[in-house]
This record gives structure tokens, C-alpha cells and sequence, in this order.
């Protein structure tokens, strides 16, 4: 009878409808906030339970809305949910929400891309990242928005890599909405269509699992594609040791000709003097076939050209620096400006490797 009333005691008492709410605050999605109401407490639920056991977590939620998903994570029994929400017009209804869950909803009104959410919650809860079977019972949980969804999943891969943001209580687990064709890159296997630059950048990192597709239409507005759920859990040891940046790098130039042999992109590392010769040597060092598409390079081939690329690096120290899309801007807007070469040479520039 105790734990029954304990469970009950943490449930929300009756409340307007979300549907409601959104009437009564005169609320409407944003389309150029790329802004999608879910509506239905049986889909949000089926996405609070994506997450596993909420009983006593502490979860942040991204971009509540009008809160249909932080009911579903309250009515899960979590204890402490932080909400951060950008859009001011959805902040009564939210306070609605605190008042009626016992303390247990904190609201946070800010960009979720700038929001420090290492200062918010208790250091109480951190454990260590090597701890396998007892990660901290933190959770973060979001419907995204289409237009931040991978910029922000970007930020927090770099957070996971570097173990700062959320990841400084250790290897918090995420739950979050994608357009399907998003959640089918972050998922995809080698040698599939959609295997991108996003796969490799999250697969390194951690164990991706896409749940399941929520239909467009059950979205308010429907929007014009369906919505993938995709869970994340941090890898203890991540599969490639390099830096975050030096990572990115290596694969966002490996992925700019997907559809040609991956040396294409790896040349582009290099400064035109010496792009051949350090191409070369690094697809040698890595003992990567160069005639493999992007597509069918596996995690192992991006650590050993990471490993190589690296160590070229470590060679030259102004080697990583080199951006051959900005030497390409210069060339175009010298051509623009009818820069003679001699002019060029006298613009202040970081000293060219090799």
C-alpha cells in the first residue's frame, strides 16, 4: 500500500488537456522555428519509455512546448526535471505544469546551444565514466526542433568527446526526436545509402539505436516528413582516440565527394604544394585502400586515418590550421578584386604548412 500511494503521490493531478492549453494561451507553432506540437500522451509516453526507468532520475528536457513529452516524463516519476525553453509564449503553461507537479519541474527560459547545463543539477549525481553498470540517473529528452536538431547533437558529441556540458556528471544518456532522414544517417550501417559524415561522428562516440518512426501526421502542424526517436548511451572507451575537431575534420573532408574514392577527400586536407605527396603517405600509414567510397569506410578506417592525419599534424604543426575552403575564398576573392600576386603575398596570412 505504501509504494502504491509513493507511486500515485508522484503523478500529476488532473490538468487541462494540452490541446487545451494551446487554446488558452491563443499558442501556435512557429513554422520558421521549425515548431511541431505532439500532442498524443500515448506517443510521448512511448518516447519517455525509450529512455528506460525514469523512478527518481533527473532529466533535462530540450524545448518542452507546451509540455505534452515533460507530462509523460513527470507521470514516468522523475524527480527533478529541468525544462529549457527558448519561446517565451510557453512559459505560463509551463509554470501551470511546476506548480501542479510538486517542486519537481524546474524552468529554465533560454537557448538550449548556449544554456550551461553542466551548473544545472546537483554534482551529488555524477559518477565516474568508467562505471559500466551504474551510469548517473541523468537523462536528457527532447522533441527537437528540425532547425537545431543536428547542430545541437554536433555540440553534444564534442561534450561526450571532451566529457564537459552534460557529460561532466559522467555518461548521460540522450532520447531524442530527429527527422527520419536524420535518425536513418546517425543510425546507418557501413556501406549503406544514407552512411554520412553524422554515422561516423556519433557511432564513435556511442551505441545509436533508432526506437521507432512516429507518422508526420501525428504532429501539430504535420509537418512534411515522419520522425525518428533515436537513443544514445556513451561509450565507455570511445572507438577513435583524437581529438573531437581533428576527427570532424578528417570525416567532413572524406564526406564532401561521397560518392568518389575517399582519397578525393582526404587530398583536401593538404595545401596544394604538397597535397599529393602527404596524400600519399597518409593513406599509406593508415593502410586504407584509397579507392574505397565514403560510404564504405568503416569506423576502424576513420581511427587509422585519424591516427595518420594526426601524426602528420604532430609534423608540422601548421597543418591542421589549413582550410582549403578558405584558400579557395581568397583565390576567388583576389580574382573578384583583380588582386595582383604580389598584393596577395602582402595580406597577413598564418604561416602555410609545408
Amino acid at each position: 500500500m505504501a509504494a502504491s500511494r509513493k507511486v500515485g503521490s508522484l503523478r500529476l493531478p488532473p490538468l487541462p488537456t494540452v490541446g487545451e492549453l494551446i487554446k488558452l494561451y491563443n499558442l501556435r507553432a512557429e513554422k520558421q522555428l521549425s515548431q511541431n506540437f505532439l500532442l498524443d500522451l500515448k506517443l510521448t509516453d512511448k518516447i519517455v519509455r525509450q529512455a528506460g526507468s525514469l523512478t527518481g532520475a533527473h532529466v533535462c528536457e530540450v524545448g518542452p512546448g507546451p509540455g505534452g513529452l515533460t507530462r509523460s516524463i513527470l507521470n514516468a516519476e522523475a524527480a527533478d526535471v529541468l525544462v529549457v525553453e527558448k519561446d517565451s509564449r510557453f512559459i505560463p503553461g509551463l509554470k501551470l505544469l511546476s506548480e501542479a507537479s510538486a517542486g519537481r519541474l524546474r524552468i529554465v527560459h533560454g537557448d538550449i546551444l548556449t544554456y550551461r547545463m553542466d551548473r544545472g543539477f546537483p554534482a551529488a549525481i555524477s559518477k565516474a565514466w568508467e562505471e559500466v553498470k551504474d551510469p548517473p540517473n541523468l537523462h536528457i529528452i527532447g522533441n527537437l526542433p528540425f532547425s537545431v536538431s543536428t547542430p545541437l547533437i554536433i555540440k553534444w558529441l564534442e561534450n561526450i568527446a571532451d566529457r564537459t556540458g552534460p557529460f561532466t556528471f559522467g555518461r548521460a544518456r540522450l532520447t531524442l526526436t530527429f527527422q527520419k532522414e536524420v535518425a536513418e544517417r546517425l543510425t546507418a550501417s557501413t556501406g549503406s545509402r544514407q552512411r554520412s559524415r553524422l554515422s561516423i561522428m556519433a557511432q564513435y562516440l556511442c551505441t545509436v539505436k533508432k526506437r521507432f518512426v512516429i507518422p508526420g501526421r501525428a504532429f501539430v502542424p504535420k509537418p512534411e516528413v515522419d520522425v525518428g526517436v533515436v537513443h544514445f548511451t556513451p561509450l565507455v572507451k570511445p572507438q577513435i582516440q583524437q581529438p573531437f575537431k581533428l576527427v570532424e575534420k578528417v570525416v567532413r573532408n572524406v564526406f564532401q565527394f561521397r560518392r568518389k574514392h575517399c582519397h578525393k577527400g582526404i587530398r583536401m586536407l593538404f595545401p596544394e604544394a604538397c597535397r599529393l605527396e602527404l596524400t600519399e603517405e597518409m593513406m599509406q600509414r593508415a593502410d586504407v585502400d584509397p579507392v574505397l567510397r565514403p560510404t564504405e569506410l568503416t569506423i576502424p578506417h576513420i581511427r587509422a586515418l585519424s591516427d595518420a592525419y594526426a601524426h602528420l599534424c604532430a609534423n608540422d604543426p601548421n597543418l591542421f590550421s589549413y582550410d582549403f575552403r578558405e584558400e579557395l575564398r581568397l583565390k576567388h576573392l583576389g580574382r573578384n578584386h583583380h588582386t595582383s600576386v604580389d598584393a596577395f603575398k602582402e595580406m597577413p596570412s598564418a604561416p602555410q604548412p609545408c
